[in-house]
Formats: structure tokens, C-alpha cells, sequence
């Protein structure tokens, strides 16, 4: 069978939404040339609105209780908690009504339409714990990367199931979307509170750090066991400022609750890293592209940490000869680890291949793709960024592989495959 013919495209595309919006904190200052001698220009706004006359704040309060409920369940307990996280540049505000709170919650909150331009990049892994599946079926967690208003990127995910076959189901979405409430521990993490959400479709994570101000790009996503068997996913992703990308890690606790951090050592300052799903030989492993040319295999005692790393693929074929990537965690099979690979050649082209390693020592290459699985079609060659297919993880159930897909870093696609047909695609080592 010829590589092209392998995967067989579905009847199911995730396209972005701009009715589907959040509501995040909206900050703003005087310049600094004009800040000297100045109150913080919020408290400023502050007092505007608390010398209004007491029936124009009544009826400024209609838009607060009308559109505002209306799109978000819980809109009053944000602007509250908005107007609580600034008590320093308020000062004290326990005298005035909650009324006036929310509507000084209001103007230092924004509605971000955070998947408006872009909805693509996914990530898959199976979950456990759903009533009511069909029988035989796979449940699943979806990790979407959306772009909103300034090219800033988060993350929002979906449920469904998969037959192991050609159906492949998306759970309903909410309407509604929902912030996560931030807290911090002393050993790194930043925790994410999402019990407001009432489904995880509801959640999303955008920028919260000043290092991810321009974007939570492309989580990657894994089941990971650890020693104990515990199972926890757990993803990578990079965390972009505008100027730097750096990796940093997702780990979801329960899918309501969710810590991350940032990565450290020489390792990290890339894009790409996606975690295997179990230790090898006592350690972590990752793969990563340290170099933005070759796919490494990275080895570390310490799940934060990553100072070593040696490549193991390298460009061969022309439509990988600008670059070589991972899609997404290594996946174990009988035969090996199964790694759906990105490649870039001509006009900046993103296509999908694979790789096989073998399971003891994941560094040996056993084989590769010779030509492209995934690419762009005549039909598909537009978008928001032209010529490209690229995923950030796949799901393997018996002998079937289920491969979601963004195109054109503007929406997303889905394609099966017979794992054995697929591996008789690669050309040994």
C-alpha cells in the first residue's frame, strides 16, 4: 500500500467559534512618563464610577444582569473575584455595595473570544470513568488549540468516543466557558482550579504567566503510570512571550484541577517535547527537536528537569529536509513505540510520517516513513497558515489508529488507519 492511501479521512471537522468566549482579567495604566504623582489609574476609575448618580449605576447594572448572565454562568463571581484580586491599587473598598463591586468587576474584565481565528493542533488520550458508552467504544479527551484576538493561543478540550472503526463521536460543548481560578505552592507549581466548569469542554487555560503572554501552544498530551501504576495525564507544551518559546508542563489531577510549571534545563528552551507514558530503565524520557532540524531523545531522573539529549533522526527525504519533529507522545505497540513524526520541506510544507523505536532502547530507530502519510490536499492547501498538517498526538486501540489532525493552523480533521498496514509503510533502518 502506498503511504498516501494509508489513512482514510472522516466525515467530522472541529472548526473555530467566535460566539464561544471567556471572561479574563482586562488590565490597564497610565503610561509610565505619565504615571508619576498619579493615583493607579484604576482606582481613578474607581472613583468615576462611585460618583455616578446612584439610579445611573442602578441601570448600568442591567448590562451586568442581562447579556453578561446570559453567556456566562457564572459572570458575578468572576467580576467579583477580579475586583478582589486588585484590593492593592483599590484600597478599601468594604464600605460599598456588591452592586457597585460587580460593576467595577465589569470595566477590569474583558470578554476573549479565545478559538475566534483558530482551532487546530489536537492532542488525544484515552480517559475511564464515563457512564453510558457505546459498547466497544473508546472514550477519549481532546486537547484543541484555539487562537483568539491578537494571535495570543490557549487551550480547550473535548470529549468523545471512538468505535475502533470509521465513527468517531464529539460530546456536545457547553456554551458556556470558564477561567480557572490561579493558586500558587512554594515548590514551583501554579494550580488551576476548574471546579466552576460543569464539563470539561468548559475550560479553557490561556496565558496566565507573564513567560506565556503570547500563548499556551500545542499541548501534547499522555497517559503517563508511574512506579506505583498510578495513571495521570499529563501534557507539554510551550509557553511562547512573544520573543522566547520555552516548554513547561500540564498535569490534570483530576480534569477539574490542573498544576503546571515551567521545565528547566538546557533542554527546554524549544519547542515540541512530548513525554513517553511510562519510565525506561529508571527514567523519564522525552523526544524533542533541541535543534529545530532533528528528532532527539531526551533522558532525565527528574520529571522538571532536562540537561541531556542526543539526536536520533535527521532529515533524509525532501519533504523533511527543512525539519524533523515529533506529533506527539511515543505510543507502545507490540512491535515497538509508534511516533507520528512533522516534516517540513518545499514552501514551508508540514506533512506527517512515523517512526518506529524500539522499546528497550528507544535512541535505535527501527524504521521511517519513506514518504508522507498526512499532507496538505489540493483542497486544503489554504488557511489561516497555508500548506500545513500537524498534529500533537494520536490514539492506537487493538490494531486501529485514530489520528486527529489540524490544517491549515486553522481547523481540525480526523483520519483512521490499520496499524498494520501503516507500519508496512516504513522503511527499516
Amino acid at each position: 500500500m502506498e503511504a498516501r492511501d494509508v489513512f482514510t479521512k472522516l466525515d467530522l471537522e472541529l472548526w473555530p467559534d467566535p460566539a464561544r468566549t471567556v471572561i479574563r482579567p482586562f488590565h490597564f495604566a497610565y503610561p509610565e512618563p505619565w504615571a508619576a504623582q498619579r493615583p493607579p489609574r484604576t482606582r481613578v476609575l474607581a472613583d468615576r464610577l462611585l460618583a455616578l448618580d446612584e439610579s445611573v449605576r442602578e441601570r448600568m447594572l442591567d448590562f451586568v444582569a442581562g447579556p453578561m448572565r446570559e453567556r456566562h454562568r457564572n459572570a458575578d463571581a468572576m467580576f467579583l473575584r477580579q475586583v478582589a484580586c486588585m484590593a492593592d491599587e483599590l484600597g478599601d473598598l468594604s464600605a460599598i455595595s456588591e452592586r457597585d463591586r460587580l460593576l467595577l468587576g465589569a470595566y477590569f474584565s474583558q470578554e476573549y473570544a479565545f478559538e475566534s481565528a483558530a482551532l487546530f493542533n489536537p492532542s488525544i488520550v484515552p480517559i475511564e470513568g464515563f457512564d453510558g458508552q457505546p459498547e466497544g467504544s473508546v472514550r477519549f479527551l481532546l486537547s484543541l488549540r484555539g487562537i483568539g484576538e491578537g494571535h495570543v493561543s490557549s487551550v480547550t478540550f473535548r470529549t468523545g468516543a471512538w468505535d475502533g472503526n470509521q465513527r468517531v463521536t464529539i460530546d456536545p460543548t457547553s456554551p458556556h466557558c470558564v477561567p480557572p481560578r490561579i493558586e500558587s505552592d512554594n515548590e514551583g507549581w501554579v494550580r488551576l482550579q476548574c471546579d466552576d466548569s460543569a464539563d470539561v469542554s468548559e475550560t479553557v487555560i490561556f496565558p496566565v504567566l507573564p513567560n506565556q503572554r503570547q500563548g499556551v501552544e500545542d499541548l501534547r498530551m499522555v497517559v503517563f503510570t508511574e512506579d506505583d501504576g498510578t495513571r495521570l495525564v499529563i501534557g507539554t507544551y510551550t509557553a511562547y512571550d512573544g520573543r522566547s518559546a520555552r516548554q513547561e508542563i500540564l498535569r490534570g489531577i483530576d480534569l477539574r484541577t490542573f498544576e503546571m510549571r515551567s521545565l528547566s534545563g538546557a533542554m527546554t528552551a524549544t519547542k515540541g517535547m512530548a513525554l513517553f507514558p511510562r519510565k525506561i530503565d529508571g527514567k523519564y524520557v522525552m523526544l524533542g527537536r533541541q535543534d529545530n532540524e532533528s528528532i532527539w531523545l531526551l533522558r532525565s531522573d527528574d520529571l522538571n528537569v532536562w540537561e541531556d539529549g542526543i539526536p536520533i533522526m535527521a532529515p533524509r527525504y525532501p519533504w523533511e529536509f527543512v525539519q524533523l519533529g515529533n506529533c506527539g507522545s511515543p505510543i507502545e505497540i507490540d512491535e515497538g513505540w509508534l511516533v507520528f513524526t512533522h516534516a517540513v520541506g518545499m514552501v514551508r510544507g508540514y506533512c506527517i510520517g512515523a517512526c518506529l523505536l524500539d522499546r528497550d532502547e528507544p535512541s535505535r530507530v527501527l524504521a521511517r516513513s519513506r514518504a508522507p502519510l498526512v499532507f496538505p490536499s489540493a483542497e486544503q492547501r489554504g488557511g489561516y497558515v497555508p500548506n500545513v498538517t500537524y498534529s500533537c498526538g494520536a490514539l492506537v486501540r487493538g490494531r486501529r489508529v485514530l489520528l486527529p489532525y489540524g490544517i491549515g493552523d486553522e481547523f481540525t480533521a480526523f483520519a483512521v488507519a490499520d496499524l498494520d498496514e501503516l507500519l508496512g509503510t516504513l522503511v527499516p533502518e
